[in-house]
């Protein structure tokens, strides 16, 4: 029961019980049940109010996840390699590996390795480790400074 009709069913039942308005106790039952009334009146609108807005919330909610759908699928350049579709790995700086941890197939960059030879997976969180090469060039340096 909601709180307008337990406010009407007071109603009646103080005109049912024949309460004489002319006297002071009557009188004051009826400024009280008044007030209810108001009250009443004034939750309703509330309700009506709450029901907009969370309509309006949930509207909001959607048009967000449509942005973010699209910001996130555009935005490819941060690619974490766990997905197979991707073709960032065709780039000559970054090196394609099966992560012993989570088994994915993932893509290193190679600027993303740090000096100990060691990046996190972007799939698991787990720490790869990697034997650096050095280049050729500086193969023949130490070479000539050995004879």
């Amino acid at each position: 029961m909601s709180v307008s009709e337990k406010v009407a069913y007071l109603k009646g039942l103080m005109e049912g019980l024949d309460i004489d308005t002319d006297k002071k106790e009557g009188k004051l039952l009826a400024a009280v049940l008044d007030t209810l009334e108001v009250i009443a009146d004034e939750i309703s609108g509330l309700e009506d109010d709450v029901d907009t807005l969370n309509d309006y919330i949930e509207e909001i909610d959607e048009d967000l996840g449509d942005v973010e759908d699209f910001v996130y699928d555009i935005d490819d350049d941060d690619c974490d390699c766990c997905d197979d579709d991707c073709d960032c790995c065709d780039d000559d700086d970054c090196i394609e590996v099966t992560c012993p941890a989570c088994g994915e197939n993932i893509c290193i960059d190679l600027d993303e390795i740090d000096d100990d030879g060691q990046v996190e997976c972007p799939c698991c969180g787990e720490t790869l480790e990697f034997e650096i090469e050095m280049e050729d060039d500086e193969d023949e340096n130490e070479a000539e400074d050995e004879e």
